[in-house]
Protein backbone atom coordinates (compact mmCIF):
# COMPACT_ATOMS: atom_id res chain seq x y z
CA UNK A 1 0.00 0.00 0.00
CA UNK A 2 0.88 3.56 -0.12
CA UNK A 3 1.05 5.97 2.40
CA UNK A 4 1.97 10.01 1.96
CA UNK A 5 4.57 10.79 4.14
CA UNK A 6 5.12 14.77 2.95
CA UNK A 7 2.55 17.30 2.53
CA UNK A 8 0.59 17.55 -0.79
CA UNK A 9 1.98 21.36 -1.32
CA UNK A 10 5.17 20.04 -1.10
CA UNK A 11 5.49 17.78 -4.05
CA UNK A 12 3.06 20.27 -6.00
CA UNK A 13 5.89 22.84 -5.51
CA UNK A 14 8.58 20.53 -5.86
CA UNK A 15 6.59 19.13 -9.70
CA UNK A 16 6.13 22.70 -10.25
CA UNK A 17 9.49 23.31 -10.27
CA UNK A 18 10.50 20.47 -12.38
CA UNK A 19 8.41 21.37 -14.67
CA UNK A 20 9.88 24.90 -15.22
CA UNK A 21 13.02 22.95 -15.24
CA UNK A 22 11.72 20.97 -18.38
CA UNK A 23 10.52 24.10 -20.24
CA UNK A 24 13.93 25.41 -20.00
CA UNK A 25 15.29 22.25 -21.56
CA UNK A 26 13.36 22.48 -24.67
CA UNK A 27 14.09 26.33 -24.62
CA UNK A 28 17.83 25.29 -24.46
CA UNK A 29 17.55 22.52 -26.99
CA UNK A 30 16.06 24.73 -29.64
CA UNK A 31 19.77 25.53 -30.56
CA UNK A 32 23.29 24.25 -30.78
CA UNK A 33 24.82 27.04 -28.67
CA UNK A 34 22.71 26.34 -25.55
CA UNK A 35 22.02 22.31 -26.14
CA UNK A 36 24.29 21.93 -23.26
CA UNK A 37 22.26 23.78 -20.81
CA UNK A 38 19.30 22.72 -22.15
CA UNK A 39 20.26 19.06 -20.97
CA UNK A 40 21.61 20.21 -17.74
CA UNK A 41 17.92 21.99 -16.94
CA UNK A 42 16.12 18.12 -18.13
CA UNK A 43 18.76 16.47 -15.93
CA UNK A 44 18.08 18.42 -12.93
CA UNK A 45 14.05 18.34 -13.57
CA UNK A 46 14.05 15.00 -14.09
CA UNK A 47 16.14 14.33 -10.38
CA UNK A 48 13.61 16.55 -8.64
CA UNK A 49 10.73 14.40 -10.05
CA UNK A 50 12.56 11.47 -8.95
CA UNK A 51 13.05 12.01 -6.12
CA UNK A 52 9.77 14.01 -5.10
CA UNK A 53 7.81 10.64 -6.49
CA UNK A 54 9.93 8.79 -3.93
CA UNK A 55 9.86 10.47 -0.78
CA UNK A 56 6.60 11.29 -0.77
CA UNK A 57 5.38 8.01 -2.22
CA UNK A 58 7.17 5.49 0.77
CA UNK A 59 6.19 1.94 -0.12
CA UNK A 60 4.91 0.82 3.83
CA UNK A 61 3.72 -2.04 5.00
CA UNK A 62 0.92 -2.38 7.94
CA UNK A 63 1.66 -4.34 10.97
CA UNK A 64 -0.12 -5.93 13.79
CA UNK A 65 0.99 -4.70 17.57
CA UNK A 66 1.30 -8.33 19.46
CA UNK A 67 1.93 -9.32 22.80
CA UNK A 68 2.50 -12.38 24.95
CA UNK A 69 -0.69 -13.20 27.17
CA UNK A 70 -0.60 -14.48 31.03
CA UNK A 71 -1.46 -18.40 29.62
CA UNK A 72 1.68 -17.47 27.17
CA UNK A 73 -0.64 -17.63 24.59
CA UNK A 74 -0.15 -14.41 21.68
CA UNK A 75 -3.37 -12.17 21.34
CA UNK A 76 -3.09 -9.08 19.12
CA UNK A 77 -4.07 -6.47 21.08
CA UNK A 78 -3.97 -2.14 19.84
CA UNK A 79 -4.38 -0.77 16.67
CA UNK A 80 -2.66 -1.45 13.52
CA UNK A 81 0.30 0.41 12.40
CA UNK A 82 2.72 0.68 9.18
CA UNK A 83 6.31 0.97 8.55
CA UNK A 84 8.25 1.46 5.60
CA UNK A 85 8.45 -1.53 3.97
CA UNK A 86 12.32 -2.34 2.98
CA UNK A 87 11.82 -4.85 0.61
CA UNK A 88 10.09 -2.85 -1.51
CA UNK A 89 12.18 0.61 -1.47
CA UNK A 90 15.10 -1.85 -2.15
CA UNK A 91 13.42 -3.14 -4.56
CA UNK A 92 12.58 0.33 -6.58
CA UNK A 93 16.02 1.37 -5.72
CA UNK A 94 17.46 -1.73 -7.51
CA UNK A 95 15.29 -1.09 -10.40
CA UNK A 96 16.48 2.50 -10.92
CA UNK A 97 19.90 0.95 -10.96
CA UNK A 98 19.46 -1.52 -13.37
CA UNK A 99 17.98 1.43 -15.92
CA UNK A 100 20.81 3.74 -15.00
CA UNK A 101 23.86 1.18 -15.61
CA UNK A 102 21.86 0.33 -18.81
CA UNK A 103 21.45 3.91 -20.03
CA UNK A 104 24.78 4.81 -19.22
CA UNK A 105 26.22 2.00 -21.15
CA UNK A 106 23.99 2.91 -24.23
CA UNK A 107 24.66 6.39 -24.15
CA UNK A 108 28.84 5.58 -23.81
CA UNK A 109 28.95 3.01 -26.54
CA UNK A 110 25.93 4.14 -29.19
CA UNK A 111 27.41 5.90 -32.16
CA UNK A 112 25.83 9.31 -33.84
CA UNK A 113 24.91 7.74 -36.81
CA UNK A 114 22.28 5.42 -34.77
CA UNK A 115 20.45 7.90 -32.40
CA UNK A 116 17.56 8.07 -34.64
CA UNK A 117 16.88 4.31 -34.43
CA UNK A 118 17.86 5.03 -30.70
CA UNK A 119 15.15 7.78 -30.29
CA UNK A 120 12.72 5.66 -31.87
CA UNK A 121 13.47 2.38 -29.59
CA UNK A 122 12.93 5.05 -26.34
CA UNK A 123 9.97 5.91 -27.91
CA UNK A 124 9.18 1.84 -27.58
CA UNK A 125 9.60 1.89 -24.13
CA UNK A 126 7.82 5.15 -23.51
CA UNK A 127 4.94 3.76 -24.88
CA UNK A 128 4.98 -0.21 -23.40
CA UNK A 129 5.54 1.71 -20.26
CA UNK A 130 1.94 3.45 -20.18
CA UNK A 131 0.96 0.24 -21.75
CA UNK A 132 2.27 -1.45 -18.24
CA UNK A 133 1.23 0.99 -15.92
CA UNK A 134 -2.91 0.87 -17.53
CA UNK A 135 -2.78 -2.85 -17.10
CA UNK A 136 -1.73 -2.96 -13.65
CA UNK A 137 -3.97 -0.03 -12.93
CA UNK A 138 -6.48 -2.19 -14.34
CA UNK A 139 -5.99 -5.49 -12.74
CA UNK A 140 -6.01 -3.28 -9.10
CA UNK A 141 -7.75 -0.04 -9.16
CA UNK A 142 -7.91 0.22 -5.28
CA UNK A 143 -3.53 0.34 -5.03
CA UNK A 144 -3.73 3.67 -7.30
CA UNK A 145 -6.96 5.11 -5.86
CA UNK A 146 -8.87 5.23 -8.76
CA UNK A 147 -11.75 3.01 -7.42
CA UNK A 148 -14.92 2.71 -4.71
CA UNK A 149 -15.23 -0.65 -2.80
CA UNK A 150 -18.64 -1.86 -3.44
CA UNK A 151 -20.23 -4.29 -0.95
CA UNK A 152 -23.39 -6.04 -2.26
CA UNK A 153 -26.42 -7.71 -0.41
CA UNK A 154 -24.74 -10.79 -2.37
CA UNK A 155 -21.95 -11.55 -3.61
CA UNK A 156 -18.58 -10.78 -3.05
CA UNK A 157 -16.92 -6.97 -2.84
CA UNK A 158 -15.76 -5.27 -6.00
CA UNK A 159 -14.10 -1.98 -7.06
CA UNK A 160 -16.02 0.20 -8.97
CA UNK A 161 -13.44 2.22 -11.25
CA UNK A 162 -14.36 5.96 -11.59
CA UNK A 163 -15.54 6.69 -14.88
CA UNK A 164 -12.81 9.56 -15.58
CA UNK A 165 -9.96 7.08 -14.99
CA UNK A 166 -11.58 4.55 -17.25
CA UNK A 167 -11.27 6.78 -20.20
CA UNK A 168 -7.80 8.06 -19.20
CA UNK A 169 -6.67 4.44 -18.94
CA UNK A 170 -8.23 3.35 -22.30
CA UNK A 171 -6.92 6.31 -23.82
CA UNK A 172 -3.26 6.07 -22.56
CA UNK A 173 -3.09 2.40 -23.28
CA UNK A 174 -4.18 2.62 -26.74
CA UNK A 175 -1.66 5.72 -27.29
CA UNK A 176 0.64 3.11 -25.67
CA UNK A 177 0.61 0.45 -27.54
CA UNK A 178 0.66 2.56 -30.70
CA UNK A 179 3.60 4.21 -29.72
CA UNK A 180 5.32 0.64 -28.73
CA UNK A 181 4.63 -1.27 -31.95
CA UNK A 182 5.33 2.17 -34.06
CA UNK A 183 8.20 2.78 -32.95
CA UNK A 184 9.18 -0.82 -33.04
CA UNK A 185 8.84 -0.70 -37.00
CA UNK A 186 10.45 2.69 -37.20
CA UNK A 187 13.70 0.95 -35.16
CA UNK A 188 13.69 -1.90 -37.82
CA UNK A 189 13.67 0.83 -40.64
CA UNK A 190 16.01 3.05 -39.69
CA UNK A 191 18.40 0.32 -38.66
CA UNK A 192 18.13 -1.74 -41.67
CA UNK A 193 16.68 -4.92 -40.22
CA UNK A 194 13.68 -3.73 -42.56
CA UNK A 195 13.58 -2.24 -45.85
CA UNK A 196 13.01 1.25 -46.09
CA UNK A 197 10.99 1.17 -48.70
CA UNK A 198 7.14 1.68 -47.90
CA UNK A 199 4.70 -1.67 -47.73
CA UNK A 200 1.65 -0.91 -48.88
CA UNK A 201 -1.49 -3.06 -48.03
CA UNK A 202 -4.26 -3.25 -50.45
CA UNK A 203 -7.26 -0.69 -48.53
CA UNK A 204 -4.91 0.49 -46.01
CA UNK A 205 -6.68 3.48 -45.68
CA UNK A 206 -9.90 1.75 -44.85
CA UNK A 207 -8.60 -0.96 -42.61
CA UNK A 208 -6.85 1.68 -40.64
CA UNK A 209 -9.86 4.10 -40.17
CA UNK A 210 -12.10 1.00 -39.17
CA UNK A 211 -9.74 0.03 -36.51
CA UNK A 212 -9.15 3.61 -35.17
CA UNK A 213 -12.61 4.00 -34.96
CA UNK A 214 -12.88 0.38 -33.14
CA UNK A 215 -10.58 1.59 -30.44
CA UNK A 216 -12.52 4.51 -29.79
CA UNK A 217 -15.58 2.59 -30.03
CA UNK A 218 -14.08 0.09 -27.23
CA UNK A 219 -12.87 2.60 -25.17
CA UNK A 220 -16.23 4.38 -24.58
CA UNK A 221 -17.64 0.84 -23.93
CA UNK A 222 -15.11 0.14 -21.03
CA UNK A 223 -15.63 3.23 -19.61
CA UNK A 224 -19.42 2.68 -19.61
CA UNK A 225 -19.18 -1.22 -18.50
CA UNK A 226 -15.88 -2.20 -17.51
CA UNK A 227 -15.92 -5.10 -18.48
CA UNK A 228 -12.74 -6.95 -19.16
CA UNK A 229 -13.25 -7.57 -23.24
CA UNK A 230 -13.33 -4.03 -24.26
CA UNK A 231 -9.95 -3.16 -22.90
CA UNK A 232 -8.15 -6.34 -24.12
CA UNK A 233 -9.69 -5.83 -27.15
CA UNK A 234 -8.65 -2.19 -27.56
CA UNK A 235 -5.15 -3.10 -26.29
CA UNK A 236 -4.79 -5.69 -28.75
CA UNK A 237 -6.02 -3.42 -31.70
CA UNK A 238 -3.78 -0.52 -31.16
CA UNK A 239 -0.56 -2.86 -30.79
CA UNK A 240 -2.18 -4.13 -34.54
CA UNK A 241 -2.68 -0.14 -35.67
CA UNK A 242 0.43 0.99 -34.81
CA UNK A 243 2.30 -1.75 -36.86
CA UNK A 244 -0.67 -0.55 -39.89
CA UNK A 245 0.59 3.49 -39.22
CA UNK A 246 4.28 2.65 -40.00
CA UNK A 247 4.69 0.27 -42.31
CA UNK A 248 3.63 1.93 -45.57
CA UNK A 249 5.81 5.08 -44.51
CA UNK A 250 8.99 5.31 -47.06
CA UNK A 251 12.24 5.93 -45.39
CA UNK A 252 12.38 9.91 -46.62
CA UNK A 253 9.50 10.07 -44.05
CA UNK A 254 11.58 8.86 -41.45
CA UNK A 255 11.95 12.36 -39.99
CA UNK A 256 8.81 12.95 -39.49
CA UNK A 257 7.62 9.67 -37.66
CA UNK A 258 10.32 9.77 -35.74
CA UNK A 259 9.28 13.19 -34.19
CA UNK A 260 5.36 11.64 -34.51
CA UNK A 261 6.18 8.74 -32.23
CA UNK A 262 7.72 11.26 -30.01
CA UNK A 263 4.49 13.15 -30.01
CA UNK A 264 2.44 10.01 -29.02
CA UNK A 265 4.88 8.66 -26.00
CA UNK A 266 4.02 12.22 -24.63
CA UNK A 267 0.57 11.85 -24.87
CA UNK A 268 0.61 8.41 -23.44
CA UNK A 269 3.09 9.24 -20.63
CA UNK A 270 0.48 12.74 -19.90
CA UNK A 271 -2.82 10.11 -19.66
CA UNK A 272 -0.76 7.89 -17.09
CA UNK A 273 0.15 10.73 -15.27
CA UNK A 274 -3.70 11.54 -14.55
CA UNK A 275 -4.38 7.60 -13.69
CA UNK A 276 -0.98 7.46 -11.19
CA UNK A 277 -2.52 11.38 -9.99
CA UNK A 278 0.92 12.50 -10.51
CA UNK A 279 1.80 16.30 -11.41
CA UNK A 280 5.23 16.05 -13.40
CA UNK A 281 4.11 12.94 -15.17
CA UNK A 282 1.30 14.99 -16.78
CA UNK A 283 3.31 18.06 -16.99
CA UNK A 284 6.04 16.51 -18.77
CA UNK A 285 3.62 14.37 -20.76
CA UNK A 286 2.27 17.75 -22.57
CA UNK A 287 5.20 19.37 -22.78
CA UNK A 288 6.82 16.34 -24.98
CA UNK A 289 3.37 15.45 -26.91
CA UNK A 290 2.81 19.20 -27.90
CA UNK A 291 6.91 19.66 -28.68
CA UNK A 292 6.50 16.68 -30.79
CA UNK A 293 3.42 17.83 -32.69
CA UNK A 294 4.76 21.19 -33.51
CA UNK A 295 7.88 19.65 -35.11
CA UNK A 296 6.19 17.63 -36.76
CA UNK A 297 4.83 19.90 -38.20
CA UNK A 298 7.69 21.83 -38.98
CA UNK A 299 9.12 18.57 -40.84
CA UNK A 300 6.36 18.57 -42.54
CA UNK A 301 6.56 22.19 -44.03
CA UNK A 302 10.07 21.56 -44.88
CA UNK A 303 9.35 18.87 -46.71
CA UNK A 304 6.05 20.51 -48.07
CA UNK A 305 3.85 17.74 -46.75
CA UNK A 306 0.94 17.85 -45.09
CA UNK A 307 1.02 15.35 -42.09
CA UNK A 308 -2.02 13.01 -42.96
CA UNK A 309 0.01 12.64 -46.43
CA UNK A 310 2.49 11.18 -44.43
CA UNK A 311 0.81 9.40 -42.04
CA UNK A 312 -1.53 7.84 -45.39
CA UNK A 313 1.46 6.43 -47.14
CA UNK A 314 4.76 8.83 -47.19
CA UNK A 315 7.64 9.52 -49.86
CA UNK A 316 9.05 6.73 -51.80
CA UNK A 317 5.58 4.74 -52.31
CA UNK A 318 6.60 5.12 -56.21
CA UNK A 319 9.96 4.77 -55.86
CA UNK A 320 9.90 1.07 -57.09
CA UNK A 321 8.14 2.32 -60.37
CA UNK A 322 9.63 5.86 -60.58
CA UNK A 323 13.38 5.31 -61.07
CA UNK A 324 14.82 3.67 -57.66
CA UNK A 325 18.00 2.18 -59.58
CA UNK A 326 20.87 4.85 -60.01
CA UNK A 327 21.36 5.28 -63.50
CA UNK A 328 25.09 4.09 -64.05
CA UNK A 329 25.16 4.22 -67.74
CA UNK A 330 24.68 8.30 -67.60
CA UNK A 331 27.90 9.31 -68.68
CA UNK A 332 29.34 11.33 -65.47
CA UNK A 333 33.04 13.21 -64.66
CA UNK A 334 35.04 11.29 -61.70
CA UNK A 335 37.15 13.49 -59.74
CA UNK A 336 40.47 13.28 -56.94
CA UNK A 337 41.48 14.50 -53.84
CA UNK A 338 44.00 16.63 -55.66
CA UNK A 339 41.51 18.17 -57.96
CA UNK A 340 39.00 18.50 -54.97
CA UNK A 341 42.15 20.74 -53.45
CA UNK A 342 42.70 22.74 -56.14
CA UNK A 343 39.20 24.34 -57.06
CA UNK A 344 38.48 24.88 -53.13
CA UNK A 345 41.85 26.78 -52.14
CA UNK A 346 41.44 29.00 -55.35
CA UNK A 347 37.56 29.51 -54.34
CA UNK A 348 36.50 32.63 -52.70
CA UNK A 349 33.29 30.46 -50.92
CA UNK A 350 32.82 27.41 -50.48
CA UNK A 351 29.27 26.10 -49.19
CA UNK A 352 29.95 22.65 -46.97
CA UNK A 353 26.21 20.27 -47.51
CA UNK A 354 26.33 17.51 -44.61
CA UNK A 355 23.86 14.41 -44.68
CA UNK A 356 23.97 10.89 -43.73
CA UNK A 357 27.07 9.74 -45.34
CA UNK A 358 29.46 11.75 -43.58
CA UNK A 359 27.47 10.56 -39.84
CA UNK A 360 27.87 7.19 -40.77
CA UNK A 361 31.59 7.75 -41.85
CA UNK A 362 31.83 10.16 -38.95
CA UNK A 363 33.71 12.30 -40.67
CA UNK A 364 32.69 15.77 -38.90
CA UNK A 365 36.19 16.17 -37.11
CA UNK A 366 38.20 15.92 -40.40
CA UNK A 367 35.53 18.19 -41.92
CA UNK A 368 36.34 20.71 -39.33
CA UNK A 369 40.07 20.43 -40.08
CA UNK A 370 39.38 20.58 -44.07
CA UNK A 371 37.53 23.79 -43.44
CA UNK A 372 40.35 25.29 -41.02
CA UNK A 373 42.82 24.77 -43.56
CA UNK A 374 40.57 26.98 -46.51
CA UNK A 375 40.36 29.44 -44.39
CA UNK A 376 43.93 29.56 -44.25
CA UNK A 377 43.79 30.37 -48.01
CA UNK A 378 41.32 32.96 -47.44
CA UNK A 379 38.58 30.90 -48.28
CA UNK A 380 35.57 31.79 -47.21
CA UNK A 381 33.06 28.65 -45.85
CA UNK A 382 29.68 28.00 -45.07
CA UNK A 383 27.37 24.97 -43.80
CA UNK A 384 24.14 24.41 -45.50
CA UNK A 385 21.81 21.99 -43.14
CA UNK A 386 18.61 21.10 -44.68
CA UNK A 387 16.23 20.60 -41.77
CA UNK A 388 15.84 16.70 -42.26
CA UNK A 389 19.17 15.77 -43.21
CA UNK A 390 20.52 12.62 -41.56
CA UNK A 391 16.99 10.94 -40.94
CA UNK A 392 16.37 12.83 -37.35
CA UNK A 393 15.35 17.04 -37.06
CA UNK A 394 18.83 18.25 -35.54
CA UNK A 395 21.23 15.44 -36.62
CA UNK A 396 23.49 17.65 -38.05
CA UNK A 397 23.42 20.04 -36.16
CA UNK A 398 24.47 17.86 -33.35
CA UNK A 399 27.47 16.36 -35.69
CA UNK A 400 28.65 19.77 -36.33
CA UNK A 401 28.66 21.45 -32.94
CA UNK A 402 30.41 18.14 -31.86
CA UNK A 403 33.51 18.94 -34.16
CA UNK A 404 33.46 22.24 -32.66
CA UNK A 405 32.31 23.77 -35.98
CA UNK A 406 31.47 27.48 -35.19
CA UNK A 407 27.89 28.49 -35.18
CA UNK A 408 27.67 31.17 -37.15
CA UNK A 409 28.92 29.24 -40.33
CA UNK A 410 25.84 26.91 -40.06
CA UNK A 411 22.41 28.18 -41.72
CA UNK A 412 19.55 26.89 -42.50
CA UNK A 413 17.59 25.90 -45.80
CA UNK A 414 15.64 29.23 -46.62
CA UNK A 415 19.39 31.19 -44.95
CA UNK A 416 21.67 29.82 -47.19
CA UNK A 417 19.58 28.65 -50.29
CA UNK A 418 19.95 32.08 -52.33
CA UNK A 419 23.66 31.70 -51.94
CA UNK A 420 24.50 28.83 -54.42
CA UNK A 421 24.19 30.67 -57.62
CA UNK A 422 27.14 33.01 -56.00
CA UNK A 423 29.06 30.25 -54.82
CA UNK A 424 31.94 28.78 -56.10
CA UNK A 425 32.01 25.34 -55.14
CA UNK A 426 29.09 23.33 -53.20
CA UNK A 427 30.75 20.17 -51.41
CA UNK A 428 28.41 17.92 -50.84
CA UNK A 429 29.39 15.07 -48.20
CA UNK A 430 26.88 12.02 -48.29
CA UNK A 431 23.48 14.05 -48.66
CA UNK A 432 21.73 12.52 -51.99
CA UNK A 433 17.85 13.30 -50.90
CA UNK A 434 18.19 16.71 -49.57
CA UNK A 435 20.20 17.69 -52.95
CA UNK A 436 17.63 16.07 -56.08
CA UNK A 437 16.69 18.68 -58.08
CA UNK A 438 14.20 16.31 -58.74
CA UNK A 439 12.07 17.09 -56.11
CA UNK A 440 11.85 20.90 -58.27
CA UNK A 441 10.94 19.57 -61.74
CA UNK A 442 10.29 15.59 -61.76
CA UNK A 443 6.19 15.18 -60.91
CA UNK A 444 6.70 11.44 -60.72
CA UNK A 445 9.49 11.46 -58.11
CA UNK A 446 8.16 10.08 -54.98
CA UNK A 447 10.20 13.23 -53.25
CA UNK A 448 8.48 16.22 -55.98
CA UNK A 449 7.51 19.07 -53.70
CA UNK A 450 9.87 18.87 -51.11
CA UNK A 451 12.56 21.77 -50.80
CA UNK A 452 15.91 20.90 -51.13
CA UNK A 453 19.11 22.33 -51.25
CA UNK A 454 20.09 24.34 -54.90
CA UNK A 455 23.77 22.67 -55.00
CA UNK A 456 23.22 22.38 -58.51
CA UNK A 457 23.61 26.09 -58.87
CA UNK A 458 27.32 26.26 -58.03
CA UNK A 459 29.76 26.76 -60.20
CA UNK A 460 30.87 23.61 -59.23
CA UNK A 461 29.89 20.76 -57.51
CA UNK A 462 32.04 18.05 -55.45
CA UNK A 463 30.01 15.47 -54.33
CA UNK A 464 31.45 12.80 -51.96
CA UNK A 465 29.55 9.08 -52.17
CA UNK A 466 30.76 5.41 -51.74
CA UNK A 467 29.87 4.21 -55.58
CA UNK A 468 27.61 5.55 -58.14
CA UNK A 469 25.37 2.40 -57.49
CA UNK A 470 23.37 3.82 -54.81
CA UNK A 471 20.80 5.59 -54.22
CA UNK A 472 19.08 7.54 -50.90
CA UNK A 473 16.93 6.63 -48.35
CA UNK A 474 14.14 7.66 -50.71
CA UNK A 475 15.47 5.39 -52.84
CA UNK A 476 15.85 7.90 -55.93
CA UNK A 477 18.77 8.67 -57.84
CA UNK A 478 20.14 12.06 -58.09
CA UNK A 479 20.46 14.16 -61.26
CA UNK A 480 23.07 16.59 -59.97
CA UNK A 481 25.82 13.05 -60.20
CA UNK A 482 25.99 13.55 -64.10
CA UNK A 483 25.99 17.44 -64.41
CA UNK A 484 28.75 19.27 -66.39
CA UNK A 485 29.47 20.44 -63.19
CA UNK A 486 29.64 17.83 -60.78
CA UNK A 487 32.03 16.04 -60.13
CA UNK A 488 31.68 12.89 -58.43
CA UNK A 489 34.41 12.05 -55.55
CA UNK A 490 33.89 7.94 -55.24
CA UNK A 491 35.02 7.05 -51.54
CA UNK A 492 34.59 6.81 -47.47
CA UNK A 493 33.90 10.15 -46.73
CA UNK A 494 36.12 10.10 -44.02
CA UNK A 495 38.93 9.36 -45.79
CA UNK A 496 38.26 10.97 -49.24
CA UNK A 497 38.07 14.69 -46.51
CA UNK A 498 42.00 13.08 -45.54
CA UNK A 499 42.99 12.75 -48.19
CA UNK A 500 41.91 16.12 -49.73
CA UNK A 501 43.63 17.65 -46.10
CA UNK A 502 46.99 16.10 -47.26
CA UNK A 503 46.49 17.63 -50.46
CA UNK A 504 45.42 21.29 -48.99
CA UNK A 505 49.00 20.94 -47.16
Amino acid sequence: MEHVTAGNSFAALAYLVAGVCFILALRGLSSPATSQQGNRFGMIGMAIAVVTTLVTHVPMQAVGLVLEGPQGTVAATGPLFERIDLIAVLEILAAIGVGALIGITIARRIAMTAMPQLVAAFHSLVGLAAVLVAVAAYLNPMAFGIAQMVIPMIGDPFAVINPVSKVEMGLGAAIGAITFSGSVIAFLKLNGNMSGKPILLPGRHAINLAVLATILLLVAQFAHSQDAWPFWTLLVLSFVIGFLLIVPIGGADMPVVVSMLNSYSGWAAAAMGFTLHNTAMIITGALVGSSGAILSYIMCRAMNRSFLSVIAGGFGAEAASGGGEAKEQRPWKRGSADDAAFLMQQAEQVIIVPGYGMAVAQAQHVLREMTDKLKEHGVRVKFAIHPVAGRMPGHMNVLLAEANVPYDEVFELEDINSEFAQTDVAFVIGANDVTNPAAKTDKSSPIYGMPVLDVEKAKTVLFVKRSMGGVGYAGVDNDVFYMDNTMMLLADAKKMVEEIVKALD
